[in-house]
């Protein structure tokens, strides 16, 4: 398990380049990222980058999460990318990254995403509701945006109360 990054971390705000090498050390990386998105409060997903990897790998489940659903279950998606994106719908965010804060946040209703699995294979997945706002935030991480980057007005950001 390895510490997730906080602002004001540099490393956040940075491009992830994709991966190439489908191997054990890929495994193991995914392996911590999985035990450390646990360490947070209703962690459901963490970004390679939240560790300070720049890689573009992202970790989803649902099921984890302080009001859990099933959905597609635990999602190892190694250089995932949105296909197709349909409907908007607003709802709170907050993130091991930025532990005090929350805000409302407009996403995608629907999403599919293609993905490499950890043998290199290509994947797609349907997703929708809080799931599909999970993966849209986990793939923002690859490329150093924050759920704060799309707050709509400041008056939507909250200190999380501890």
């Amino acid at each position: 398990m390895k510490r997730v990054l906080t602002l004001p971390d540099a490393r956040l705000r940075q491009k992830s380049k994709p991966v190439e090498v489908f191997d054990a050390r890929l495994r193991t990386l995914i392996e911590d990222m999985q035990l450390s998105m646990q360490q947070g409060p209703g962690g459901v997903g963490l970004a390679a980058p939240q560790l300070g990897v720049l890689l573009r790998i992202a970790v989803v489940d649902c099921s984890l999460g302080l009001h859990p659903c099933k959905n597609n279950g635990r999602l190892l998606m190694v250089n995932p990318e949105i296909i197709y994106q349909s409907g908007k719908v607003l709802g709170r965010e907050g993130c091991l990254s930025v532990p005090e804060w929350v805000a409302t946040v407009s996403r995608s209703k629907k999403v599919t995403v293609r993905y490499q699995d950890l043998s290199g294979a290509c994947q797609e997945v349907a997703a929708t509701g809080f799931e599909a706002r999970v993966i849209q935030h986990e793939l923002d991480h690859l490329d150093g945006v924050l759920f704060i980057d799309r707050v709509l007005s400041v008056h939507d950001l909250v200190r999380r109360m501890s």
